[in-house]
């Protein structure tokens, strides 16, 4: 009988997620298991066996997979030292990204196919490490959640379009993540396009759910709240290093996208930072 593993009985009360990290065994596992929640897996170190239904996946150090709710499992560790990190997140907050951030959706957690695998490099992986130690210390509420979401979420989503997008739209959608391309706003997409304004806008919205404007402001916002938990500089050089000067519209950009001001994000996350050797 496949054990099904529930968020109310590993998430306390109000937090929505919590880290694991477990040194696996060589034993193979006796049946899978699933889950009521989301789960984040990637290999710390060594190689691990992933059992799924009707197939095993060989995993190695910087391999990270997306899972979701049903989806069932199981790890085993090949060799020694087969360190991997697991986060639980609540379905509330998955669940709630997706409503806001549309380009997630066919991606990662949003996917339809099975558990979603992907692979960061060396320098990746240390980031994506980093950012897991501000989780950990974190409050572990939906603003730490998302903090920790958000960037991995959006540099995956740039990196894998889906196969129907027309080449020149998803280089466009990559080139917007260098800070040159996305000061410059939606005009800096489309500049990358080399096609009609409305054209984009019309290519955007059949084949990612949102207009330029709405793309570029997701990667400006994400690069402001990495800003805002690493940098000393004042939110008013942040916002400027973004492309948006007026601060009236920067603090309606920020609010929308992370529910608290930039000052707030700022004094919740920035006593969490842990600084890099």
């Amino acid at each position: 009988m496949t054990q099904i593993l529930r968020h109310k009985d590993i998430l306390i009360a109000g937090a929505q997620s919590h880290l694991t990290r477990a040194t696996l065994t060589t034993a193979r596992p006796r049946t899978l298991h699933g889950h009521d929640f989301f789960e984040l897996v990637w290999v710390q170190n060594g190689k691990i066996r992933h059992h799924l239904e009707g197939k095993v996946v060989t995993l190695t150090e910087g391999d990270v997979v997306f899972i979701q709710p049903g989806q069932t499992h199981a790890l085993q560790g090949r060799g020694e030292h087969a360190l991997v990190v697991s986060i639980c997140f609540h379905p509330q907050t998955i669940k709630s990204l997706a409503k806001r951030h549309p380009s997630v959706n066919g991606h990662l957690f949003w996917s339809k196919t099975g558990p979603v695998q992907v692979h960061r490099d060396i320098r990746q992986l240390a980031a994506l490490n980093h950012a897991a130690v501000q989780l950990e210390r974190s409050l572990g509420d939906t603003l730490a959640a998302e903090a920790f979401l958000l960037p991995l979420c959006a540099d995956l989503t740039a990196e894998a379009f889906a196969a129907d997008v027309p080449a020149w739209l998803a280089q466009a959608c990559l080139a917007a993540n260098d800070p040159e391309v996305f000061r410059a706003g939606s005009a800096g997409l489309v500049a990358q396009a080399g096609k009609a304004h409305p054209h984009v806008s019309r290519m955007m919205r059949k084949y990612l759910g949102q207009t330029p404007s709405d793309y570029v402001n997701t990667i400006r916002m994400t690069h402001a709240a990495r800003a805002l938990t690493t940098d000393s500089e004042a939110i008013s050089e942040i916002a400027a290093e973004c492309g948006i000067p007026n601060m009236s519209h920067f603090h309606k950009l920020f609010r929308a996208a992370y529910g608290v001001t930039p000052l707030q994000y700022r004094q919740k996350l920035q006593r969490d930072v842990v600084q890099p050797n």
